[in-house]
């Protein structure tokens, strides 16, 4: 390592940040292909219901939440720069192997061509051709999910190794506006790829990028301590929080020959994993419905096709307002520098003032016929709510565990966030589909948008729900202790 401070310390942490966020970045961007497909290039092909399309991005959900419970295991006995590794190799090519479904599809089925699939009208056929093409869909979105699992608990350690306690928070938003930027640009390179070469190659293509990131991040990526691009100023200021150790008890960290180690299942056993726990699955589901959802929502209330310049712009504008919330790392980090308080106490303020914006959302139905900008900026809002609120909710697992706990409570954590995820998913689906056959009435609403009201008005509250519960469990700091 150069020892030589120069009278500065050398930023290299930043260029690890900049890492994490392209890879959540990518990761997104894999995430968004099937929703802002699904409405006018893969429906129409496979005769998918909302119920057919809730399974799929239900069954994802699931999936991912059932791979995070051991991603972050994996990550910590892989370490950092393998686990990140083998997560995204996994997930980009879970990400190009859904090209292949359709082809699998007409195979299965006896009928040749995409034109030929959509012209199908005998109902038992349809019925045969949604199946068998959402059964592939589902394997594609399962390894994409095994895969996808990895990036947070990876990301979470890679930003505990090379941040102290006070900048993690605005370091974790950073790289978790990487989600942001990826729902962003979507819209914009997706549907056009699709139209011209076909959704196939919209797979393959937003999937090779994480192959390309791998590249880099075998060149990139050493420990802060072992890294030469890393001057001993910065390694100083790294590991910060152990110089006030004598100070303020804290949990330290053994060598790694005397470490104890933690099972899976003992993690359980901790408050601080059920707080980290209930934040996780009241609030992630929330932002996966509006990541799947709200293409379709654009297209089913207003008609908008994925390839129309205004619906692209809806979706630029409501991501682009959601990139306000990297501001919301900030915030406890304000909180603790002036106010002095303590770094938990400051997350734990700053979540609760971001709970409170997503009840904007209980607005967005009621004035969807006012004007299309009304539900874009309202979702807006409280989708920068919830990256705000995602950005510290992860950064309390550092202030309340050892390092060598991070990645498996990011793990856990992101589990609880998949169930709740599947939960909301495979509902949507349901409802829609219900509430559009029957033609539910709420509030003067009927049908879908009954369904919709409904749904934002979950979303709404989901925040201050996970945050009291989460305050309850751990009403004031408390460090884990092995």
């Amino acid at each position: 390592m150069n020892n030589s401070t120069n009278g500065r310390k050398t930023n290299y942490r930043w260029v690890i940040c900049a890492m994490l966020f392209f890879a959540t970045t990518v990761n997104y961007l894999d995430r968004q292909v099937l929703s802002l497909t699904f409405e006018d290039f893969i429906r129409p092909e496979f005769h998918w219901t909302d119920s057919d399309y809730g399974n799929i991005t239900g069954i994802f959900s699931l999936f991912y939440a059932i791979a995070m419970l051991f991603a972050g295991r994996f990550v910590d006995w892989m370490d950092t720069k393998k686990g990140y590794m083998w997560s995204i190799g996994i997930w980009s090519f879970g990400a190009c192997i859904h090209a292949v479904c359709g082809i699998l599809t007409q195979s299965m089925v006896g009928v040749e061509g995409a034109a030929a699939l959509a012209a199908v009208q005998d109902a038992e056929l349809v019925a045969r051709i949604a199946l068998i093409s959402s059964t592939f869909f589902i394997i594609a979105r399962c390894i994409l999910a095994l895969g996808e699992a990895g990036n947070f608990p990876a990301a979470i350690k890679a930003t505990a190794e090379y941040f102290p306690k006070r900048d993690r928070a605005f370091a974790t938003s950073i790289f978790n506006a990487g989600s942001t930027i990826g729902a962003l640009i979507a819209p914009f390179c997706i549907p056009p790829l699709a139209a011209k070469w076909g959704w196939e190659a919209a797979f393959i293509i937003i999937g090779g990028l994480g192959f390309i990131w791998m590249g880099f991040w075998q060149f990139i990526y050493k420990k802060p301590e072992a890294n030469p691009a890393v001057n001993k100023a910065e390694l100083e200021y790294i590991l910060s929080d152990d110089a006030v150790a004598e100070e303020k008890p804290v949990v330290e960290e053994k060598p790694a020959e005397e470490e104890k180690k933690v099972s899976l299942w003992q993690s359980f056993k901790y408050r601080q994993t059920w707080a980290f726990i209930v934040g996780k699955f009241m609030t992630d589901g929330v932002w996966w419905f509006f990541l799947f959802w709200m293409p379709s929502y654009l297209k089913t209330t207003y008609g908008l096709a994925s390839t129309d310049i205004k619906f692209q712009l809806a979706l630029g504008v409501l991501y682009l307002i959601v990139m306000v919330s990297i501001l919301g790392g900030y915030l406890p980090t304000l909180f603790v520098d002036k106010k002095k308080m303590e770094p938990y106490s400051g997350r734990m303020l700053a979540m609760l003032i971001f709970a409170f914006f997503p009840l904007v959302a209980l607005a967005a139905q009621p004035l969807a016929h006012v004007s299309m900008w009304w539900p874009v900026v309202l979702i807006g809002i409280a989708g920068a709510a919830h990256q705000a609120w995602s950005a510290n909710l992860f950064s309390t697992i550092g202030d309340m565990f050892p390092k060598r706990m991070i990645a498996t409570i990011t793990g856990i954590g992101g589990m609880a966030g998949g169930i709740g995820s599947f939960l909301i998913q495979k509902s949507a689906g349901a409802l829609f589909d219900y509430s559009d056959k029957v033609g539910l009435t709420l509030l003067g609403f009927e049908g879908k948008e009954a369904g919709y009201m409904i749904m934002f008005s979950f979303c709404a509250v989901a925040y201050l729900i996970g945050w009291i519960v989460m305050k309850v469990l751990v009403p004031r700091y408390k460090a884990v202790e092995l």
